[in-house]
């Protein structure tokens, strides 16, 4: 969607739009409402996500209640104050950055920042998918099918976001307390699955750009590992 068709959008390519939809965190715009029609547009574009066997059965609920964040952002707080899992099996983290680098620190100090005000954010919502019983995940063939359900259409609404000028980011500390989430959002905890919980703002400026990266032949693999 271009200017020509909605003024509500920055007019970025595909490749922009790719490229520069960072995780907003310390950028959020705390104090600019979001109009729930340009969040419902966004959510318009997410619908056209592929999703397996096209069932679509991702749900997104979205809480501008100021009493019910402030909930949301306690639990989110708990959650992340158990630490990370991997420390306590006396595991290191699979990744291609390194925890000492300024990009890290910086990373750490925008969390903090989230960490004081993710209740002031305008809009958090929450992606679920639905299942017939949580034993559907007990596989990686019933995971691969429900995450690749729904985590598409979690994007999509991201971009979709981003060209609308909102910032968004993918956390996860609530999850060790999803079934208080559940009986906070009244959801019928054995047939949705919680997958995140997403902040959405205006962004503070809209000028990101392509952030640091490993190179690409790094992430790729011809006929064998």
């Amino acid at each position: 969607m271009t200017e020509s068709t909605s003024s509500k959008t920055l007019g970025l390519t595909a490749d922009e739009v790719l490229t520069t939809t960072r995780a907003v965190r310390r950028r959020l715009d705390l104090t600019r409402p979001v109009p729930r029609e340009l969040i419902q547009e966004a959510v318009t574009v997410a619908t056209q996500a592929p999703s397996g066997r096209n069932q679509q059965q991702w749900d997104f609920i979205f809480v501008d209640d100021p009493a019910t964040k402030a909930t949301m952002a306690d639990l989110w707080r708990a959650g992340l104050a158990l630490g990370n899992p991997y420390e306590h099996h006396g595991l290191s983290i699979p990744t291609r950055g390194s925890f000492a680098s300024a990009e890290w620190r910086r990373i750490r100090s925008s969390l903090g920042y989230l960490l004081e005000h993710l209740q002031e954010v305008p809009v958090l919502m929450v992606p679920v998918v639905r299942v017939p019983t949580r034993a559907e995940l007990r596989t990686v063939h019933g995971q691969a099918h429900n995450w690749g359900s729904v985590l598409p259409a979690v994007w999509s609404f991201m971009l979709a976001a981003r060209e609308r000028g909102l910032g968004t980011c993918w956390t996860i500390g609530h999850l060790a307390y999803e079934q208080e989430m559940a009986d906070l959002l009244g959801l019928p905890f054995e047939t949705t699955v919680q997958v995140a919980l997403t902040p959405v703002a205006y962004t503070i400026g809209t000028d990101f750009k392509p952030a640091s990266r490993a190179d690409a032949a790094h992430f790729t693999h011809w006929n064998r590992w």
